[in-house]
Parts: C-alpha cells; structure tokens; sequence
C-alpha cells in the first residue's frame, strides 16, 4: 500500500521561510508527476506547483519566484521550498502523486496535509 507523509509545516513570521518534504512510501513500480496543492479555511483547495518526472514545473501565479518545488525519484520524495512567505500563504499543503504501485493499478494518491500558518 503506497501513503504519502508531508513534514516540515509550522508557524513563520512573513518574509520568512520554510522547506515542506513529502515522502512516498510502499510498494511503488514508478512516480510520474508529483504536486504540492493547498486549502486555505473557507476556500477550495488550489494548485500550488507540480512536477514531473523528468523534472519540468509548474507554478500557480501567486507563488512564482517565492517557492520552488524539486523530487528526488532515488527517495521517493517531493519538496517544496517556500521563502518570502505571506499570511496569504496560510493554509493546510498537501502533496499528491500519481504512482504506479508495483501490484495494483496507476492512480493520484495524497497525503494528510501539514499546516502552514504564516502570522507575526
């Protein structure tokens, strides 16, 4: 069974920084594109950035030059460095990913998300 566990939330100042890490565990054949998305309270939950396998990305306008996100397909693992942070950055991040494990069928899965609360 493949799960997928972010770290690295918690509460920064604004202008601040913090690197979230995402890691895919189980019976994994093969990770194709990997994201980060967030849910803010009262909103729907957005896009942030995603990444394929061979490394091209893609941001959400609001994020562009502020965070970068990166994989390391040896680990299994999605990062998201976030810097410049803004209280509008506060939300719940979750990472997703579209796994082939090596005995069931290619699907997105997503982790329990970590919160990021950006506040002075």
């Amino acid at each position: 069974q493949v799960q997928l566990v972010e770290s690295g939330g918690g509460l920064v100042q604004p202008g601040g920084s913090l690197r979230l890490s995402c890691a895919a565990s189980g019976s994994i054949f093969r990770a194709y594109a990997m994201g980060w998305y967030r849910q803010a309270p009262g909103k729907q939950r957005e896009l942030v950035a995603t990444i394929t396998s061979g490394g091209i990305t893609n941001y959400e306008d609001s994020v562009k030059g502020r965070f970068a996100i990166s994989r390391d397909n040896a680990k299994n693992t999605l990062y998201l460095q976030m810097n410049s942070l803004k209280p509008e950055d506060t939300a719940v991040y979750y990472c997703n990913a579209n796994i082939q494990p090596s005995l069931s069928p290619r699907r997105d899965y997503w982790g329990q998300g970590t919160q990021v609360t950006v506040s002075s």
